[in-house]
Parts: C-alpha cells; sequence; structure tokens
C-alpha cells in the first residue's frame, strides 16, 4: 500500500519579509521509502496562506503584521513607478 506524506521542511523569512516554505514529500510502499521529492513556495505580505500547515500560518501571521505588508505593498509600488509599470 502507498502512503503520501508532505513534511514542512524548512521556513525561511527573506528581506523582504516573504515566508520562503520547503516542503519534502516522501511516498512510502508498505511503510518503506519508495519516492521523495522537494518543493517550495513563497508568501508574500498579504498573500493569503490559510490553507497551510500550522507552522507555516504561525510564522507568516508574526512576521506579516499590517505594517509589513504596508510598506511592502509601497516598495511594490514605488519599484513598479521606477520602471513605469502600472499595477492595479
Amino acid at each position: 500500500m502507498f502512503e503520501k506524506q508532505t513534511v514542512v521542511d524548512r521556513i525561511e523569512v527573506l528581506a523582504d519579509q516573504t515566508v520562503a516554505v520547503r516542503y519534502v514529500v516522501t511516498v512510502t510502499e508498505d511503510g518503506k521509502p519508495f519516492a521523495e521529492q522537494v518543493k517550495g513556495n513563497y508568501f508574500k505580505p498579504g498573500d493569503d496562506y490559510s490553507a497551510e500547515d500550522e507552522k507555516v500560518k504561525t510564522i507568516c501571521a508574526i512576521v506579516h503584521t499590517t505594517e509589513v505588508i504596508a510598506a511592502y505593498q509601497e516598495a511594490q509600488r514605488l519599484a513598479a513607478q521606477s520602471i513605469n509599470i502600472t499595477q492595479p
């Protein structure tokens, strides 16, 4: 019987307050490792992380304060403005 397990392997907070998450997906057959895959995801300030693992939600909630989200959005606006891109 095959079983699939996804584990949060690493959580990092980048300089712009983006939360980087690395997952390890392990497939086992009769309790023995059969295959393993590493996946990743990034959560920028303001992104929806509600469907994530509890550890990820906790870190995002601590890091992505209202002030951090506002500062990130302003930095993105200024960056887009400096290269003449209009953001919604």
